[in-house]
């Protein structure tokens, strides 16, 4: 499915709801869509700074707060929610397992969670925990030197709950691991698996083999909140349905074909997101590194990323905010239809383009009209080392402040800047094949129309990204080889 939403309304949402304790608030269920408007024009055009600064400036809409505002909160289950003191302790044995307390049924190497409360579970099991407890219960695993490994499903895989939460006992070591393959209807495809909101903390370590599918999976939200986390999975090595959120934590993420970060929510429009906030992420991915339905949001953090096809991609807006951004190799760097970037330091190494907004082009005859795409960069310090455009828009490219600096293609159908619209740098720095921009020639350093970008999982078609005639051969990137997704 593919969203229509229109641009977002100006609101004001304070950075510090990112952090609220409990189920954390982040955004505005009130804020009203607006339409935006899509012009038609046959080549880029170029505004002169003096023109830009009266008529022309980023627009608040594309700021992380503000796409923030548009979409659905998220749920977490913070450690001050909590206490050990009354835990009941599973401990594993192998083939079965004890418990010291009620709330637990263990039936063979099944050991099943069947109530609210707050569990530790040490030891070593070659089978599984299952969560199956009343829908409104919160449950939370502590997992204090676990080893589970199941080689016929998920290794823990919540069925029934409200909120869960896994947490890592400060200096634990606790490993997880699943089957080889899954059936076509199974329901859970996951090393953890949970039918619930889902989030992580702690100061443990926890390292995942997705062998099967994914690494770690919630059809709600998953959150992220501490915990030295590696995951390694045949497919998406993380995977939020509604959401998937990273406030802090040490994650290393190997996805082997499929996204190492994503939410694929396609039946809401508020949902379907992903929030980079905080924490340091290494990020190798067979298809994308950061993939939404709807957004992707960067305010925080270090994240280190490779792709074989986009390294960020948002189906409808990707913002970034902040945070120190390196993609080492990609296919196009940054992909979505409409792109802000405000701040941050973003260092991009692409094949094709480096940040590309597309996604409403229809090709064909209208391949050159502006189709109402939007990139606009109000801060930050960016490079680019790309094999085809620099920046590249089928509707608009605005330049209002920051520094960005582009090495790219110049043959005439490839350029730094490759706008279908109006290509606008107001003020701040753009460098070109180690050249100043002159804001008023701008337009000149253009190559032919924007490029038509792809479906995510899906190299941009075609020739020339800025129009010209190669014949481009086959750019399919490698689709994701793990089972379907709930």
């Amino acid at each position: 499915m593919t969203f229509s939403r229109a641009m977002l309304p100006l609101a004001v949402v304070t950075a510090a709801g990112l952090m609220l304790a409990g189920c954390t608030v982040v955004g505005s269920d009130d804020a009203d869509s607006t339409g935006a408007a899509a012009s038609s024009v046959a080549s880029s055009t170029t505004e002169t700074a003096e023109s830009a600064s009266s008529t022309t400036t980023v627009t608040d809409d594309l700021s992380p707060d503000e796409v923030r505002a548009a979409n659905a909160d998220y749920t977490t289950v913070n450690d001050d929610e909590w206490s050990d003191a009354d835990a009941v302790e599973i401990t594993l044995e192998g083939s079965s397992a004890t418990a010291s307390g009620d709330g637990v049924e263990i039936e063979g190497s099944t050991v099943t969670v069947t109530a609210a409360g707050v569990y530790r579970v040490s030891g070593e099991l070659a089978g599984s925990v299952v969560v199956a407890a009343p829908d409104d219960a919160q449950v939370v695993l502590m997992l204090d030197g676990a080893e589970i490994a199941n080689a016929d499903g998920a290794a823990i895989d919540v069925q029934t709950a409200d909120d869960v939460a896994i947490n890592l006992v400060a200096g634990s070591e606790n490993i997880v691991s699943d089957a080889a393959s899954y059936a076509d209807d199974a329901a859970a495809k996951a090393a953890i698996h949970a039918e619930s909101d889902l989030t992580i903390s702690g100061e443990g370590s926890l390292s995942v083999s997705g062998n099967g599918n994914d690494g770690i999976s919630s059809t709600d939200d998953l959150v992220v909140l501490s915990g030295a986390i590696s995951v390694t999975a045949a497919d998406d090595a993380l995977r939020g349905k509604d959401s998937l959120v990273v406030e802090g934590g040490i994650l290393e993420l190997i996805a082997t074909a499929g996204d190492g970060l994503a939410s694929d929510q396609e039946d809401d429009e508020t949902a379907g997101y992903v929030l980079v906030a905080g924490g340091s992420l290494s990020i190798e991915a067979g298809d994308e590194a950061i993939q939404a339905a709807t957004d992707t949001i960067v305010t925080g953090g270090e994240i280190v990323a490779s792709a074989a096809d986009h390294a960020f991609q948002g189906g409808q807006i990707l913002s970034i905010g902040g945070g120190s951004i390196a993609i080492d190799a990609s296919n196009e760097g940054l992909q979505a239809i409409s792109i802000g970037i405000l701040g941050g330091a973003i260092d991009i190494t692409a094949s094709d383009d480096g940040i590309n907004a597309a996604g409403l082009n229809a090709g064909g005859t209208d391949r050159e009209s502006d189709s109402g795409e939007r990139l606009e960069i109000s801060g930050g310090s960016i490079t680019i080392d790309a094999g085809k455009d620099g920046l590249d828009s089928n509707g608009t490219i605005t330049v209002s402040a920051g520094e960005v600096a582009i090495t790219s293609a110049a043959n005439g159908g490839d350029g730094p800047l490759d706008g279908n619209g109006t290509v606008t740098i107001a003020e701040g720095t753009v460098t070109a094949n180690g050249e100043l921009v002159d804001p008023e020639q701008a337009g000149q350093t253009a190559g032919g129309p924007g490029g038509m970008g792809g479906a995510p999982g899906q190299a941009p078609d075609g020739g020339f990204p800025g129009g010209g005639s190669d014949s481009g051969g086959d750019r399919t990137a490698p689709q994701g080889g793990g089972q379907p997704n709930a």
